[in-house]
């Protein structure tokens, strides 16, 4: 195998890792990764794609895995274009910080998820009527979970792995950020 062929191996596996700890951390904690006020804690991974563009696609499929296991088919298309969106973003503004932290990267998440989830439980998932007030209600609730799982524990995520060295390597840190 040569260098391109293992480094692709290597990518695909790192992915397909990132999904699989996305899906496995959001059922664990099912109870808490659903509905209107929700912390999906595996959200924190979002931020991976500051670290390596392949966990853009590994947190887009732990994600639809996620949701078809775990939720309904609507949600598996508008929770899976959003995390698309929030880590596509997230890997375009991994280079932005404030005081060493990917806050504009972290914050991705929170708004694409507080527009696109809370207007789908507003609209789809509601039992009255859709109003301002709900929407408005709806994206702060998810929005507030978001910041919890992606500003907080994503920010504190991509900190731990950029100062471990091991963890870094592992995460296959592009050579040309550093």
């Amino acid at each position: 195998m040569n260098n391109t062929q293992r480094s692709n191996t290597q990518k695909l596996v790192r992915g397909a890792m990132i999904a699989a700890v996305y899906t496995a951390v959001s059922l664990a904690l099912a109870p808490l990764s659903f509905s209107a006020v929700q912390v999906r804690f595996a959200e924190a991974l979002c931020l991976l794609p500051v670290l390596c563009p392949e966990a853009v696609w590994g947190v887009t499929l732990g994600c639809l895995l996620t949701n078809l296991l775990g939720s309904v088919p609507l949600d598996a298309v508008f929770g899976t274009l959003a995390t698309l969106i929030a880590a596509l973003a997230a890997y375009k503004l991994r280079h932005l910080r404030w005081k060493g932290l990917p806050l504009a990267a972290a914050f991705c998440p929170v708004v694409v998820n507080a527009v696109i989830v809370g207007a789908e439980i507003t609209f789809f998932f509601m039992d009255g009527p859709a109003t301002g007030a709900i929407l408005a209600m709806n994206m702060f609730t998810v929005g507030l979970g978001e910041v919890i799982s992606c500003v907080v524990l994503g920010c504190a995520l991509v900190r731990l792995i950029e100062k471990n060295g091991a963890l870094l390597q592992l995460f296959g840190k592009l050579q040309a950020d550093r």
